[in-house]
């Protein structure tokens, strides 16, 4: 028997098992996702997912931690839904990862059963780690079920199932999400439905989301920013165009052939639709909004997206524990910064800059970026003591780097961990890879700091040339010179070295500690 508050708590519960099934009840018959020649309304997402939430619970599942190990689809998005439906918590995984870090995350997060694409559960590997730890796999695509699998359309086309009505949200645990790895183990975060429900709100707001829009998905459905776009998106009512992996020809016509109205992109996937020769004839009329993220875009290359693409060009930063949106940054109001401006923040979420001290500092001063608000995550799991290292003082801290401009911008300098200490200067790399990036023959750019005997540590540069420029096009002695142009003595690089590719993780970040531990005896011979 419901009491008035298990009503009240029922009538008014945040659940992220409610982003469809609502939008449905408002326009059922309006396309939701795009994948190719597919397409699926919203009520036909919604029903997909209640019938395979619903074979979850038939199977036991329920109040259990269940993971994807699946590429971008239209299925992904309806498992993502069938999870929360059915009261269980997503885990979702990086499936570029190696097999022992995919253990880690299914065996760290204690999950129950697994979504995974027929492809990846037809590789040996992972089909022995499935059965060893004995989850329960849906497969999505062609499989034939035995023992412990399940088949994914086989579920999605059961008999229409009623509404699941799961008693879970709020401040109960939605998702573990794992952290990208770019300085060793990855952890897991832990989000409720309110912090991520929140997020999507503010995304939508933050970025004037509507259901007339058409939102370019290429980004990995496993990684918190395509997360919050694209189900913010659905969210408003607004169709996704989702891509799996970035193809520049394919973008460029589907955004004259689709109106996409919001495109999402890393800077590196701008350059290359920028160099695409279909660039010059292709429609960018319906574009309305252009975002970048997880890496600064070089000045010429916003300005140039601003110029030939979109003229409203914006960044979205944030991180797994600080769902994102946290902070935007709009190129149109201000075109004289620098590709590491962060702007201000969203609405809803408050940020400012603090020394080790916890003493927050004003404009001009440098510090760590900490923020305050309701996405922030539960804690890490298993792992009290990084939680409480994160919540100093009261404030979330980002491990970023960064300073209030006179304008009240934030700018953001530098990972605390990145941070070069040269001679007992502060040494921004993020500064100097900028720098390098606006050469016209450096496609990529690292740097670090490496042990020295004389400067405590060494700017070194580790640089990927473009394929046209060719190794004899550019050699060390003219990028340092363009160094010294445009930066002060103490941050010229003492090294560059010309590389074929850096080490990054599947969402595009790079990975500086493999940098760093590979090259710790770089300037071993040089005298103190």
């Amino acid at each position: 028997m419901q009491t008035a508050d298990t009503e009240r708590a029922s009538i008014a519960r945040i659940s992220l098992a409610d982003i469809v099934r609502r939008s449905a009840r408002r326009n059922p018959d309006k396309t939701a996702v795009i994948q190719g020649e597919r397409r699926i309304t919203f009520s036909a997402l919604d029903a997909a997912s209640e019938r395979v939430g619903e074979a979850l619970r038939d199977h036991g599942l329920a109040e259990r931690r269940i993971a994807t190990m699946c590429v971008n689809s239209i299925e992904h998005l309806a498992a993502i839904q069938a999870i929360h439906k059915s009261g269980n918590v997503w885990v979702p995984v990086n499936v570029q990862l190696d097999a022992a870090s995919i253990e880690h995350v299914l065996s760290h997060a204690e999950v129950s059963g697994v979504f995974i694409d027929a492809p990846l559960f037809a590789v040996p590997a992972l089909r022995a780690l499935l059965e060893r730890l004995g989850l329960l796999a849906v497969v999505i695509g062609a499989h034939e079920p035995t023992g412990g699998t399940l088949q994914f359309d086989a579920l999605a086309s059961r008999p229409p199932a009623q509404p699941l009505a799961v008693d879970r949200g709020d401040d109960d645990l939605a998702l573990v999400m794992y952290t990208s790895g770019t300085t060793g183990k990855q952890k897991g975060v832990m989000h409720s439905h309110r912090a991520i429900h929140g997020a999507l709100l503010t995304c939508a707001q933050s970025f004037e989301a509507a259901e007339r829009d058409v939102v370019g998905s290429v980004l990995p459905l496993f990684h918190c920013a395509q997360h919050t776009i694209s189900m913010g998106a659905l969210m408003v009512g607004a169709t996704i165009w989702l891509a799996n992996g970035f193809d520049p020809a394919a973008m460029l016509a589907a955004i004259a052939r689709e109106r996409i109205s919001w495109l999402s992109c890393l800077p590196m996937m701008f350059d290359a639709l920028m160099k695409h020769p279909e660039r010059p004839r292709t429609d960018f009329s319906s574009l309305r909004m252009c975002m970048y993220g997880l890496a600064p875009m070089p000045r010429n290359l916003l300005a140039q997206v601003r110029r030939e693409m979109c003229a409203d060009v914006r960044l979205g930063t944030g991180q797994t524990e600080m769902y994102p949106p946290t902070m935007v940054y709009r190129a149109s109001e201000h075109p004289d910064k620098d590709g590491n401006c962060w702007g201000v923040s969203v609405a809803g979420v408050e940020t400012a800059v603090m020394d080790e001290d916890g003493r927050l500092l004003g404009p001009g001063e440098v510090g760590e970026i900490v923020h305050r608000g309701p996405n922030v995550f539960l804690g890490y799991l298993k792992d009290p003591e990084a939680t409480a290292a994160a919540r100093r003082f009261g404030w979330h801290h980002t491990g970023d780097i960064g300073m209030f401009d006179a304008d009240g911008q934030m700018l953001f300098l530098d990972r605390k961990k990145d941070m070069i200490k040269s001679g007992g200067e502060n040494v921004s790399s993020i500064k100097l890879e900028a720098v390098l990036l606006a050469h016209p023959a450096v496609a990529g750019a690292a740097v670090v700091g490496l042990p020295h005997p004389h400067w405590g540590e060494a700017v070194a540069a580790f640089v990927v040339l473009r394929p046209a420029a060719g190794a004899d096009a550019c050699d060390e002695d003219e990028l340092l010179a363009f160094c010294r142009e445009r930066l002060g003595r103490f941050e010229v690089p003492k090294s560059i070295r010309f590389v074929d590719g850096l080490p990054m993780t599947p969402t595009g970040k790079v990975q500086k500690y493999q940098l760093r531990t590979g090259h710790l005896a770089l300037f071993a011979d040089e005298k103190a």
